[in-house]
């Protein structure tokens, strides 16, 4: 199979008119037979088709922009994977001996630790919740201490960031334990992937995680409204609030459904500017069509990033435009030129060009200003690439610091910049006296709006899982991606969770405790009624 293949510069004319773009592998969903797939452009967009000998051909869409998959495409970046695969097979099979394996192109730069599979909600387009299932899978202390080793233990980058999911992880009497336990192992980065439901109600608890140096909230956020987001909707002014109390940082993470929520989108970037002391960014996830989808589901929910791109730009009448976002790779410039100054190996973003997209926005008065308003990007990281070259070379490391004092003021638009920002200081802070922090207040000054498209059984593309950064850690020792870990729930996650699970009844008996003593009941009236709610809500609601 090629990788990466180029897309050719001919543009289809017609629906009927199909471009070859890819040759790529990918699965049936019905059988989940390993078949070759085409990736192809059709009407400006870019779609997936495979057939299956028994159960027939299936075609997607795969992105909604043909224009956008080549601007992504011109930063694909292979990275070196890891030097000890968890799975030592001579010749592995992408994705039946995921693990990760030695074909496997990216090291893990976020792991997800699931520490239950209970949930106080139910909600339809869950990746997967107990109810569903009918046991309950809790992994011991003992049991996750060891995930973490393993992935701290990989090279030549450990693992640095670990988010605590589920489930609902709350719902773990033993939370703050594992956290202790992230932090013991040396784990910079963490976060707690969170409905917020009982962060509301519990302010004590997010203060003892902070002082444990839990780094942010992964907060479920689907609309601004109660019929786009009814999983947490009155309860998400309470989790602000007391994470300002605890000052710790959240990320909105909104699941981006067709013809649901995403006409709220530009709402969506409004409600995290207005809240910009303590969102950190915005995660837009289009939604990954799991479980018994039929074509007319497909049809109706499909939506791809550039879809979301669109109605951003639409939303935010052009604040935000699509010419503002890049795929995940594009930062590989800094990194290759940290590594070539410092000799040290550093976290590589190189996923798959087609995963994600994103961008920096700053507020501004009343105005949202993206960082490619004032910054010259691709005349940046291209400049980057050269000095790392220069590094790599033998150069001087005082001639290529001067070199890089001298001009990378070229490429920042001062009078653009937004107030009170002075951004080409963070660059010499970081990259000149590595002092990091800098990068950090960075953080606390923007707004993150980034956006990953998680796969599903109909657009699988194996390319994608090869490179695929973000990973589930299981209590056998493997390590494997996302998209395969929850698109073929029955080859690892549901397999791993449901050998190790427990029958409700048994875990009631074991535990004295009810599974229906999970499930949250909301007043609605009285939490609609709190200041909180008509300060958080206010301008939407109206």
């Amino acid at each position: 199979m090629r990788e990466h293949s180029k897309s050719t510069n001919r543009v289809a004319k017609s629906v009927n008119d199909e471009l070859p773009v890819s040759k790529t592998t990918s699965i049936c969903p019905e059988c989940n037979m390993i078949i070759e797939a085409d990736i192809f452009e059709r009407d400006a967009k870019i779609w997936i088709r495979k057939e299956c000998p028994e159960h027939g051909e299936v075609e997607d869409l795969y992105y909604g922009s043909a224009e956008l998959y080549r601007k992504a495409e011109r930063f694909a970046h292979d990275g070196r994977g890891i030097y000890n695969p968890n799975v030592n097979k001579k010749d592995p099979v992408c994705p039946s001996d995921c693990g990760l394996c030695s074909r496997h192109k990216t090291h893990t730069v976020l792991a997800n630790l699931v520490v239950t599979n209970r949930c106080d909600l139910s909600c339809y387009y869950c990746f997967f919740y107990s109810k569903r299932l009918g046991y309950v899978y809790e992994p011991t202390l003992n049991q996750l201490e060891e995930m973490i080793k393993t992935l701290r233990s990989q090279e030549p980058v450990a693992c640095n960031a670990l988010q605590i999911t589920g489930g609902e992880p709350l719902l773990r009497d033993d939370l703050i334990d594992i956290i202790k336990l992230c932090k013991k192992y040396g784990v910079d980065h963490l976060q707690l992937n969170t409905n917020g439901i009982r962060i509301s109600q519990d302010s004590e608890f997010l203060k003892k995680a902070r002082a444990l140096k839990l780094n942010s909230l992964y907060l479920s956020f689907d609309g601004v409204t109660p019929k786009t987001n009814p999983k947490n909707h009155w309860e998400i002014p309470g989790v602000l609030e007391n994470c300002r109390e605890a000052g710790l940082g959240a990320v909105l993470v909104p699941t981006v459904i067709r013809g649901k929520n995403d006409h709220e989108l530009g709402n969506i970037i409004k409600f995290g500017i207005n809240n910009i002391d303590i969102v950190r960014g915005i995660n837009f996830q289009p939604v990954s069509l799991v479980g018994k989808i039929t074509k007319a589901d497909r049809k109706e929910m499909r939506i791809t990033i550039p879809d979301v791109l669109e109605k951003i730009q639409e939303q935010t009448n052009g604040q935000v435009s699509m010419d503002d976002f890049y795929p995940v790779p594009v930062i590989y410039p800094f990194t290759r030129f940290i590594e070539a100054l410092t000799g040290t190996p550093q976290y590589d973003l190189s996923a798959h060009f087609a995963c994600g997209m994103a961008t920096y926005v700053f507020k501004d008065g009343d105005n949202i200003i993206p960082i490619t308003r004032f910054v010259d990007v691709e005349g940046l990281f291209g400049y980057m690439n050269k000095l790392a070259s220069d590094l790599e070379s033998g150069k001087s490391k005082t001639v290529v610091r001067a070199k890089m004092l001298f001009r990378i003021r070229s490429f920042i638009d001062k009078k653009k910049e937004p107030r009170g920002l002075n951004l080409w200081k963070i660059l010499f802070n970081a990259f000149i006296r590595h002092d990091y922090k800098a990068l950090g207040e960075f953080h606390y000054k923007t707004l993150l709006l980034g956006l990953m498209h998680f796969q599903d059984k109909y657009n699988l593309d194996l390319e994608r899982v090869k490179r695929c950064c973000v990973h589930n850690a299981l209590t056998d020792g493997r390590i494997i991606p996302f998209c395969t870990f929850n698109a073929i729930p029955e080859w690892y996650r549901d397999a791993s969770q449901e050998s190790q699970g427990v029958e409700f009844s048994r875990w009631e008996d074991l535990t004295g405790r009810s599974m229906k003593d999970d499930l949250y009941k909301r007043d609605i009236k009285k939490l609609a009624a709190s200041p909180l709610y008509k300060k958080a809500y206010d301008m939407f609601l109206s």
